[in-house]
């Protein structure tokens, strides 16, 4: 038998702060009908339940001692949040909008459209593969936005804006495909993978294959369903031809010399990251460290303006994580992730196979109606708790695939697929979250089969 871990709280308050923990993730679910930002929503929770465990005397307050024995006196919150995946995620962001300012990344999207020849289902084929690598590079939101709107001025120049619903509904989808592909892809990824001890490079031959085959199954399936064919004639061919040639890719470069460095810098920040673990120095600061370091190496660029770049960070994504981690640590003291433990035990003791399926649909089903990263935070603190579960545990691999793929069922399952449903709107492409579910969901469901399949049989 696993262990489970017991709750040493009375019931009634456990159960009192799993209701505030339910409701917080409800009130992320409505995020826009509440007309309030994730970070608001969170802010709001973590105040309310620091509050509550001082009243409930669960917190543990007094002095943090530091590693030489030194004891120091932190606020009890600040210890709470994982200031690892904080830096990660702040220095990564930097570094990525400050070189994409060099105009790479439209270049690179617009060499390949040209290279289609204006040929829809070539296009298709380019603009998946390439929604995949900004994926894992960037950020799943960053890659949405640059091959959604090229998607949309490509077809629209081609004659093809009928096929752009189909397109972007595809794009949006590959972008949780491609969140998998690396320890850095995706938050949960990055909460995850850090805390059940996944080496980066370990990280991506593991989720390589898997992302693979789900791309070109996902680019077959979409090929089928919306009826996305290649240019027949020889007609049709030099007018799409004629129409790309009017695309100039060096239209967002100002700066050549910025424009090689980036490929420069971007190339030696995933060689790095990937590296980090086994490099002397580097392992000890972490990736955290490295991020941060690529980031200020491309700011040097923009040194007496480097205010422009901070103000456009994300900070209600970073505040979003500050808070949520701070609501799962008294959730963490107030006894209610124990008791998510021994649902999760309850599922883990059904058996390896059934067990670990059984947690992957279970978390793939709580990410479609609820944000992955709070979810990928819960089941994080509850595995990394319990005894004899290894990096190497295909249970990790079921919570890191369940979190990511349980965001293709709905379009509030992430914050991609709510990206591609804006710029269908914007385009004037109504879909509503019904419609959006009944296109989406032979998808999901080959994506979830398909993880279940390589994680039970493969990784198991």
């Amino acid at each position: 038998m696993i262990p489970v871990l017991t709750a040493t709280h009375p019931p009634w308050m456990v159960a009192g702060f799993a209701v505030l923990l339910a409701v917080m993730v409800l009130a992320l679910a409505l995020e826009e009908v509440l007309h309030a930002k994730k970070s608001m929503i969170t802010g709001v929770f973590a105040v309310i339940a620091l509050f509550a465990g001082a009243v409930a005397g669960i917190l543990p307050f007094g002095a943090v001692q530091l590693p030489n024995g030194h004891p120091i006196e932190l606020p009890v919150f600040i210890p709470a949040i994982d200031w690892g995946v904080i830096i990660i995620i702040l220095g990564s962001s930097l570094f990525i909008d400050t070189i994409s300012r060099s105009g790479l990344f439209t270049w690179t999207a617009i060499k390949l459209t040209k290279l289609s020849g204006g040929d829809p289902l070539r296009l298709l084929v380019f603009y998946s593969a390439l929604t995949i690598v900004f994926s894992a590079v960037l950020n799943n939101v960053t890659a949405m936005i640059i091959v959604g709107s090229l998607s949309a001025v490509s077809l629209s120049k081609l004659g093809k804006r009928d096929l752009l619903l189909g397109f972007l509904l595809t794009e949006g989808l590959l972008t949780n495909i491609g969140g998998l592909l690396t320890l850095i892809s995706s938050v949960p990824n990055i909460i995850l993978g850090n805390l059940a001890g996944i080496a980066f490079v370990k990280f991506f031959l593991v989720a390589a294959p898997y992302a693979v085959l789900a791309t070109l199954l996902t680019v077959l399936l979409a090929i089928t369903l919306f009826g996305i064919r290649p240019l027949r004639t020889d007609e049709e061919k030099r007018q799409a031809a004629e129409r790309v040639a009017g695309f100039d890719e060096n239209d967002g470069i100002a700066s050549q010399g910025f424009f090689m460095a980036s490929w420069v810098l971007l190339a030696g920040f995933i060689a790095l990251i990937a590296m980090t673990s086994v490099l002397p120095y580097l392992s000890d600061l972490g990736m955290g460290f490295v991020a941060m370091g690529f980031a200020v190496a491309s700011m040097i660029k923009y040194k007496s303006t480097v205010d422009k770049n901070y103000a456009a960070m994300d900070w209600d994504l970073l505040f979003f994580f500050i808070y949520l981690f701070i609501v799962i640590n008294v959730m963490e003291h107030a006894g209610v992730l124990d008791g998510i433990g021994e649902g999760i035990g309850m599922l883990i003791e059904l058996g390896d196979t059934v067990g670990t399926g059984a947690l992957l649909v279970a978390a793939a089903l709580a990410s479609a109606v609820t944000d992955n990263v709070p979810l990928a935070a819960v089941l994080g603190k509850i595995l990394s708790a319990r005894e004899g579960i290894t990096s190497d545990s295909p249970l990790w691999w079921a919570c890191i695939f369940g979190a990511n793929l349980g965001g293709n069922f709905t379009p509030i399952g992430s914050a991609s697929t709510v990206v591609a449903v804006s710029v269908m709107h914007k385009h004037d492409l109504k879909l509503s979250f019904v419609g959006f579910v009944k296109k989406a969901l032979p998808f999901a469901v080959l994506h979830v089969l398909l993880a279940l399949v390589y994680v039970l049989f493969v990784l198991g």
